[in-house]
Parts: C-alpha cells; sequence; structure tokens
C-alpha cells in the first residue's frame, strides 16, 4: 500500500457517547449539601462529579479496576538511545508474571486484576502468563525504514480492542493501561514531535536514565527521522505511526477508544500513555471526556502532552517509571474521592446548619 494510505479499523470511527449531564448536575447538587465548606475537598470533589457523569451513577466507584500493561520492542533501540538493552524487555515480561515488577506489586496491594499482552516484543514463543497478540516481533529502526507496515498498524489496534473486549468480565468502574519496551520513550517523543509539532529536543527526556549525551542522541535520531518521513503537522496520524510508532503504542490508543466506546473512563498513566491518548484524541476526538489524568511524569516532554490534552493531572511526584505505576499510585485518590462522595453526610441528614446564602 502506498505511502499516505494507512487506513485503521473502521471502529476507530465510531462516536463515544456523551458523559451524562444529568448525573453531574446531580453529583454536584449533591456535594453543595455535603457536610463541609462547599468546595473545600478541591479536587477530590471535582474527580467525583466528573466519575458519577461518565459512569451515569448517583454514586460512582472505583473499586473494579483492571491493568492492561501492553508490551513491544523497537528497532530504533540499535541507535544507543536506550540506557539499558533490548533484551530487557523480554525479561521484564518474566518479572510481570512472576509478579516482582512494580505494577505487579501495585496491582496487587489495590486488588486490580493485572493483564500483560504482548503486542510486538522480541519474544520467539509464548512467555508464561502473557497474553501474545502481535503482528511481528518489535518494530523496524525508523532512523533507516518505516517503523510498521500499515497492517500492522491496523493489527496493533484491533490487539488494543481485543484486550479491552476481555476485561468486560471485571465489570470496570474504569481502566488503566501500561506499557513497557525499551526503546518506547523515543518513539513516543517521535510522535509527540509530529503531532504538537515540536522540536525533539523540546519533548525528550531522560527515558531509562540517559545523560546529556544520550538525550543528545536521541533527539538527533528523532529529527532524522521526522526528515527522512517526511513528518509535518500537516501528515495524517495514521502515517506517523507507521513511520515511527511503537506496537504498544499504537495498541494503546486503540484501547483508550475501545474503552471509551465502552463507557469506560480511562485513569491514564504518564508520558508514553500520554502521547497515546494524544493519539487516540486525534483519531477520534470524542474519546477525550473519557480520560481522567493521573500524574505529571519527570520525563521531560510530558507536561507539553499534558498541555495539549487539556489535562490537569492529580499528582505530581517526579514518577517515570511507566508500566502504569503513576495511574496505579493515583488511583486511592478516586477511590477516596468516591468514599468521600457516598458516604459523607448532608447537612439536613446531620441536623447541621447549612451555608447562608
Amino acid at each position: 500500500m502506498p505511502k499516505g494510505q494507512t487506513v485503521l479499523p473502521d471502529w476507530i470511527n465510531l462516536d463515544c457517547a456523551a458523559p451524562s449531564e444529568a448525573h453531574r448536575e446531580s453529583a454536584l447538587a449533591r456535594q453543595a449539601q455535603l457536610t463541609k465548606p462547599l468546595g473545600a475537598l478541591g479536587r477530590l470533589e471535582e474527580v467525583a462529579v466528573e466519575l458519577a457523569a461518565l459512569q451515569a451513577a448517583e454514586r460512582p466507584g472505583a473499586d473494579r479496576v483492571p491493568v492492561v500493561l501492553f508490551a513491544g520492542d523497537h528497532g530504533i533501540a540499535a541507535q544507543g538511545v536506550s540506557a539499558y538493552p533490548p533484551e530487557v524487555t523480554v525479561q521484564m515480561l518474566h518479572n510481570f508474571a512472576a509478579g516482582g515488577a512494580a505494577i505487579s506489586v501495585l496491582a496487587r496491594s489495590l486488588g486490580c486484576p493485572l493483564e500483560v499482552v504482548d503486542v510486538g516484543t522480541l519474544a520467539d514463543g509464548p512467555v508464561r502468563g502473557v497474553i501474545s497478540d502481535k503482528p511481528r516481533r518489535g518494530t523496524r529502526d525508523f532512523s533507516v525504514q518505516q517503523a510498521l507496515t500499515p497492517e500492522e498498524v491496523a493489527f496493533a489496534c484491533d490487539a488494543g480492542r481485543r484486550a479491552v473486549a476481555r476485561q468486560a468480565d471485571h465489570a470496570p468502574d474504569l481502566v488503566i493501561f501500561g506499557e513497557m519496551g525499551i526503546g518506547n520513550t523515543t518513539s513516543a517523543a517521535a510522535i509527540a514531535a509530529a503531532l504538537l509539532p515540536c522540536a525533539p529536543a523540546d519533548i525528550v527526556g531522560s527515558g531509562t536514565g540517559l545523560d546529556a549525551d544520550g538525550r543528545a542522541r536521541k533527539a538527533a535520531a528523532i529529527g532524522y527521522a521526522l526528515t527522512r518521513h517526511g513528518l509535518t503537522a500537516a501528515t495524517p496520524v495514521a502515517e506517523v505511526l507507521a513511520a515511527v510508532g511503537g506496537l504498544e503504542i499504537v495498541a494503546m490508543a486503540g484501547a483508550i477508544i475501545a474503552a471509551a466506546q465502552r463507557r469506560w473512563p480511562v485513569l491514564v498513566d504518564g508520558f508514553i500513555v500520554s502521547v497515546a491518548a494524544l493519539v487516540a484524541t486525534r483519531l477520534n476526538p470524542s474519546c477525550r471526556p473519557w480520560l481522567l489524568f493521573s500524574h505529571r511524569s519527570a520525563e521531560r516532554g510530558h507536561a507539553l502532552v499534558l498541555e495539549a490534552l487539556g489535562a490537569r493531572p492529580l499528582i505530581d511526584l517526579d514518577l517515570r517509571l511507566g508500566e502504569a505505576s503513576g495511574a496505579a499510585t493515583a488511583l486511592p485518590i478516586l477511590r477516596l474521592a468516591c468514599a468521600l462522595h457516598n458516604g459523607m453526610a448532608t447537612f439536613a441528614e446531620a441536623a447541621i446548619s447549612g451555608r447562608e446564602a
């Protein structure tokens, strides 16, 4: 298929329902009646109201929250853009499955089911405890050629949708997506640099722990790729994904849209998931209301992506691990927001004088 004709699955364009304004108004009215000064709980009030609208519920919840982690490898890693070798991705698959990774611990502590999906690692066979749903082993080096074919981009989108469908048995209150893949901050930065657009040096961060020379090498590789593939602000999103995308990033973009189409809120993790969210909102703007943002990453480009999304993250703890760790860390805040909204007494119930007009 010639360049410029990457065709995504038709379902990508299906509209997502709007949040329930009736439930938003009801939640706002309840907040005004609770035994506290109006607005005294700040963002906790806002989050509870937002979840009520998204879930179309009088009493919102954040108890049933599956976590899906997508893993993929990147040919651009051959250009020395990561402090770790590519084999770490597959090694981490085993760590996730064995319960030793950060997100494994967090999910277990929070009572969240964790699914790990290999959508494009270099693993040449099945990994116990990991679902394999991939069109190829790793992307191509996008400094040399297109990272993905149109068919591989479409496959990864569908893999994201399939992963979302598997979570239906959990009847989610919301969902969390995460990622793992050596070289994926480079792919994410390249996508963001093309879509925002911005200079690679403005979006490139330390990733797995690069020093200044490593960051410069990473920015140069991205700048060269943007020029080589002729990527500009006018390039269709699907073509950007084919040129410099990662299979796990494409899968997460598909998963975000698919979740929103099911009326499931998505608690967005850090830089790489936020880039996937940027892709998703460019492909299907109607998914944007279904995104809640967990944290501001220490990765340099995250602030630019959040600004482009009009997002206000809940926490800022200098996290930059990825693998959904920031979203999982923020989840208790959503749970507490719901508990306060649902469980506090109203002025009338507590026989306390309300605010004077």
